[in-house]
């Protein structure tokens, strides 16, 4: 293959392997600017991979598995809400137990509902959707305008969340909250609502982002498929400096780690497979510690702050 033909291919793989970290951090994002850091993403994401195949079996169709993927992160998100809300639970702790919990759930329920045999059942998932025309583009239409369905909404969702995010009477509350939940109490802002609001949208998200990982290319659900990719999203949030176009962007450098994993097996090197599995995590870590260094990593003040309304 011709090195073009490898940029091509690389840059494809990519867009493929960030959307799902993109996903879940655009859902994050939200809940890290409202002052609550949503560390239960990966335990959401886990659901949402295997309630994704679950919904997609039963019904025969791919959105509703999208839809079953939602829901179910949506109460995993609910559960994490209540313990960091009212509660006043650390975030921390309970984010990983919901990791736990989803680890546990998925394993057991994927068994029961599965079996442990080797054989796949039929599931419908995401096909490749060429835009017509634009497919056809030197290099950007190969790479941007040949991907699944979802990718396309993603990268269309990214200006939308921005607008949101910075323009919008809504985007400002949330900032606010986050900053300083007190004033915004008493300026007759309802705290909790929005917290509650924003963890449970970031729910959503990273069950969408898990129906993506078992949807999106392979259609199956393996034990602990999501491989760390909900702690990808929340070092996307840090590094994108806590907005959605750095989430994107962010996303794309982690998604490039996977992406060049992907390239080196497919190249039969020598490097030995568990090495090559580290690429992405490594990649993660240095990016992380090159943020904070720079000092990038400033969230909201009120960040991990429970709070009582006096």
């Amino acid at each position: 293959m011709s090195i073009m033909g490898e940029i091509i291919n690389f840059l494809s793989s990519d867009l493929r392997t960030a959307t799902p970290i993109m996903i879940c951090g655009l859902g994050l994002v939200f809940s890290a600017r409202s002052g609550v850091v949503n560390i239960g993403a990966e335990g959401m994401m886990l659901t949402g991979a295997l309630m994704g195949v679950v919904g997609s079996y039963f019904f025969g169709n791919v959105w509703m598995g999208v839809l079953t993927a939602m829901v179910s992160a949506l109460l995993m998100a609910l559960v994490f809400a209540y313990f960091t809300i009212h509660v006043k639970a650390d975030q921390t702790v309970v984010g990983i137990a919901i990791n736990t919990l989803g680890l546990g759930i998925t394993t057991t329920l994927s068994r029961v509902i599965f079996g442990l045999n080797t054989a796949r059942p039929k599931i419908d998932s995401f096909g490749l959707l060429k835009v017509p025309l634009l497919s056809k583009i030197p290099i950007l239409g190969s790479v941007l305008f040949n991907q699944t369905l979802p990718v396309y909404l993603i990268l269309l969702f990214v200006p939308v969340a921005n607008f949101v995010m910075f323009k919008t009477n809504l985007g400002l509350k949330i900032r606010s909250v986050g900053e300083n939940p007190k004033a915004c109490d008493t300026v007759g802002i309802n705290v909790l609502r929005v917290r509650y609001g924003a963890i449970l949208f970031s729910g959503l998200m990273a069950g969408f982002a898990g129906a993506f990982v078992s949807l999106g290319n392979l259609s199956f659900f393996a034990e602990n498929m999501v491989a760390g990719r909900g702690f990808m999203a929340v070092a996307a949030v840090v590094f994108g400096n806590y907005s959605p176009v750095g989430v994107m962007l962010a996303s794309l450098v982690f998604g490039a780690g996977e992406a060049v994993m992907f390239r080196l097996q497919a190249a039969g090197t020598n490097i030995p497979h568990n090495l090559l599995l580290m690429v992405p995590y490594i990649l993660t870590v240095l990016v992380l510690c090159g943020a904070v260094g720079k000092n990038r990593s400033e969230g909201p003040a009120a960040t991990g702050q429970p709070y009582s309304k006096e």
